[in-house]
């Protein structure tokens, strides 16, 4: 079936390409639909219980990542004139469409006592504004003494505040969050430049849209920076314009087959899918490079074009399709974890890599076929003075240094090995942002001034309905509280518990030395109080469920990273739960919440990546397998593509860049690209052999020297093409890009170097002449064959005068 190929592919090209060009138009319909990401990725399946235990926790108490944060640090904000533009800076954020609530010092709601209802109310702090600075005075004297808010939204000790927004959940998840979030932006930015004081953002959802518009426009800029590179390289290897916009369009029809794939499966862009076109570019070159370079190598020969086509198609065809496939299985292997973000991610470009094939294999000697036969000018890349004595110097070092070869491959593993122990594994809610932005060093205001942003939520179920307002158990949760107050890096917590001490303040006209739990003396007389309440601003149901089993204890906690985060979770805070709770059997508490979340996520998506990439091991294991039928041939072309992962561990190692879930998919993408080198040079050494009579030094050198070329160019296209990553602003991207061109690199070398090498020590060349395994029956064959192709066959009459040209009229062309 596949030596049909060559004739199918020629014989009905112009069907083939109009085919090819009316699915494209299909997919880009499909993906004009295509949208960003604005929900909140979660890496942990929702089989996990505490993934169950936040989608209860949200049921009953709403989003806890829905709170957008403003804070400010300067002692002009309480001068009269500055508070009144403070006061309607607030005014003017409640009115934006999509926020639900505004809590501030100009917004305070404060409990007072209703003696003639016999009830509490809820007035604002600020009723109208203040006239003088006397009266602004006493108000914030007011503020300081409402021990509920403290910590909450004043620093007592630097008068730092927070302007708190609550954002509807609706909006939160949607593209309207992020014109919210620039709606806010530019009422704080004018607030700024009237009063001088600068104000910080922080908070999930602005965390959020800061990072998604990031990823927006680095979509775009690493497209165009992609598109550029790769085309610059194409024209210095092959001095030709054809070379270089053919090839593109190419990947031109592939990336839009990415967004069409992203649209039929109804996924959006995020961080990792917003990769795909630049990947699929970087790795979709090759393909050309080596179609191409073996069209011109076989041109150069006979200077019959369709031949040339043909037995490029013949020659190479089944290789390119194997190494399209064990690179497509880098990535669909993340499909095997249950992990979304990375299924998506690996499926999409999966396919892609895939159709990459397809494409090329259809529109390069499509197009290149109705293309005039390539002029002695476009065939002098052959013929590169440096590439040519590269591969001299390289084959005499496998000739006569292959042993030296071995001795500093192993020195060199040595050293890696030891990087590899220093490998350490964490990730950052805020993760890849530079040190110096923005964003950055305003969630370092909000972590120095109010112990940071980070959500995270205790729930306490008692088992029984009300009983969480027994005044035994909050008197249990006031202990907890005190325990956690304690804590470095975590604000104080707050609770019904501070509600309720907040009620007693209240009741005793707001007399600060009486915030604390209602006492024997005096809680019937405030129950009395209470049970004439109407909770018409849901503030019980903010801290406790409707039946009043199950309550929350919400704290916010630093960015501390995973590593810290986890150890103070499961050895500080969960510790101090069990203290309280730990002896009652009726009593369940859970830590959750997004940060929680995320913790446990970067867990799973190391985890996942690593069973991926022993995944991906074994399946290209398999196919080396099928492919050789020889063990000795699997284990050689296995060891020059595990040294380079080993080498960039071990770099990571020592420049302390950690393992994380962007550092990590390195390793498999990386191994199923380099292993592409592996089979381009076996299957031509398997065929010099035969050519050769089996004398592996000479098959070895030609393999070297005729597919070294196209090695090289697609590894410098490749290295190049993710170097481009350096451009991002997220340092993870940043570590992808520039990792997996340095292990490419490596792989390149180690394929030149170390995979000849181990053949010219190990391999004896001979040969079962009554077995031959499935690289030998598709792409063996004797020179003979090639005169034996019917170029004729493979013409359309046309009057295109390159179109059925003699060998001849291909030559004086």
């Amino acid at each position: 079936m596949w030596s049909k190929l060559p004739h199918i592919v020629l014989k009905y090209r112009l069907a083939l390409m109009i085919l090819l060009l009316l699915f494209t138009v299909f997919m880009g319909y499909m993906a004009r639909d295509v949208k960003m990401a604005f929900n909140f990725n979660t890496a942990v399946p929702e089989t996990d219980e505490n993934y169950k235990y936040f989608q209860d926790f949200k049921k009953n108490f709403g989003e806890d990542g829905n709170i957008l944060v403003l804070g400010m640090k300067d002692s002009s904000l309480y001068e009269l004139e500055n508070f009144n533009k403070y006061e309607a800076l607030n005014k003017k954020l409640q009115k934006v469409e999509g926020i639900t609530n505004v809590i501030s010092l100009a917004t305070l709601q404060n409990i007072t006592k209703n003696q003639d209802n016999r009830s509490f109310e809820l007035s604002p702090l600020v009723g109208k504004s203040p006239t003088s600075q006397a009266e602004l005075d006493s108000l914030m004297a007011v503020a300081l003494n409402l021990k509920f808010y403290s910590g909450q939204l004043m620093n007592v000790k630097n008068g730092a505040t927070l302007i708190l927004i609550t954002m509807d959940r609706e909006v939160l998840n949607s593209k309207l969050r992020n014109d919210v979030v620039g709606e806010i932006q530019g009422i704080g930015k004018a607030f700024s430049a009237d009063t001088g004081i600068e104000l910080h953002y922080s908070g999930m959802p602005f965390v959020r849209t800061v990072m998604q518009e990031m990823t927006a426009k680095e979509l775009k800029l690493f497209i165009v920076l992609s598109i550029a590179i790769t085309a610059l390289i194409l024209f210095l290897f092959f001095r030709s314009w054809t070379a270089v916009v053919f090839p593109l369009i190419v990947i031109g029809v592939v990336v839009t087959w990415v967004m069409g794939t992203l649209g039929i499966l109804q996924y959006n862009i995020n961080v990792l899918t917003g990769l795909i076109p630049s990947i699929i570019i970087v790795i979709g070159i090759p393909n050309s490079i080596y179609l191409l370079n073996k069209y011109h190598q076989d041109f150069a020969k006979h200077g019959n074009k369709m031949k040339a086509l043909s037995l490029m198609i013949r020659k190479i065809g089944l290789v390119t399709f194997i190494t399209n496939f064990t690179t497509a299985i880098g990535f669909l292997v993340l499909v095997t974890t249950d992990i979304t973000l990375l299924k998506e991610f690996g499926l999409v470009a999966g396919i892609n890599i895939l159709a990459t094939f397809v494409v090329s294999m259809v529109l390069i000697p499509g197009i290149f076929s109705y293309l005039p036969a390539p002029k002695p000018a476009q065939l002098k890349h052959l013929e590169f003075k440096i590439t040519g004595r590269m591969l001299t110097l390289l084959d005499l070092l496998v000739h006569r240094h292959r042993y030296r070869v071995f001795a500093i491959t192993i020195v060199v593993l040595g050293v890696s090995l030891y990087g590899v122990s220093k490998l350490y594994s964490v990730a950052y809610m805020v993760d890849d942002i530079p040190e110096e932005s923005k964003l950055k060093q305003d969630l370092y205001f909000f972590e120095n001034n109010f112990s940071g942003v980070m959500p995270l939520e205790i729930i306490i179920d008692f088992g029984k309905p009300r009983s969480s307002l027994n005044a035994r158990n909050l008197r249990k949760v006031e202990r907890l509280e005190i325990g956690l107050d304690s804590i470095d890096f975590v604000s104080q917590p707050i609770s019904i518990v501070s509600f309720a001490k907040a009620i007693r303040q209240a009741y005793y006209n707001g007399d600060s030395n009486r915030y604390s739990l209602p006492s024997p003396s005096d809680r019937n007389a405030i129950l009395n109080y209470l049970s004439n309440q109407k909770d018409e601003d849901g503030l019980l149901n903010s801290f406790v469920d409707t039946t009043g089993q199950v309550l929350r204890v919400s704290l916010k906690i630093w960015d501390l990273g995973s590593v810290k985060m986890d150890s103070l979770i499961t050895q500080v805070v969960e510790p101090r739960i069990d203290e309280v709770f730990g002896d009652d059997e009726d009593v369940h508490t859970s830590v959750t919440g997004s940060t929680l979340l995320f913790v446990k996520g970067n867990k799973f998506l190391i985890e996942n990546l690593q069973m991926s990439l022993l995944l991906a091991f074994g399946i290209i294991a398999i196919i080396m397998a099928i492919l050789f039928a020889n063990l000795r041939m699997i284990i050689i072309s296995m060891v020059p593509n595990l040294i380079p992962l080993i080498l960039t561990a071990g770099i990571m190692g020592y420049f302390g860049i950690p393992l994380k879930p962007s550092t990590a998919l390195i390793f498999s993408i990386a191994f199923g690209i380099s292993v592409d080198d592996s089979i381009h040079f076996l299957a031509k050494y398997r065929q010099e052999l035969f050519a050769n009579k089996f004398f592996v030094p000479i098959a070895i050198s030609k393999s070297i020297k005729e597919t070294g070329s196209s090695m090289l160019y697609t590894s410098i296209v490749l290295f190049f093409g993710f170097v481009i990553f350096v451009f991002s602003d997220f340092g993870g991207t940043v570590a992808l890009g520039l990792l997996t061109s340095l292990t490419l690199l490596f792989a390149m070398m180690t394929n030149l170097t170390v995979l000849p090498a181990l053949l010219m020590v190990f391999d004896s060349g001979k040969r079962d002449t009554n077995f031959r395994p499935l690289i030998e029956h598709y792409e063996f064959y004797i020179e003979d064959e090639d005169e034996e192709i019917d170029t004729q066959s493979l013409l359309i009459k046309s009057n295109d005068p390159f179109v059925g040209s003699t060998d001849k009229d291909n030559k004086d062309s």
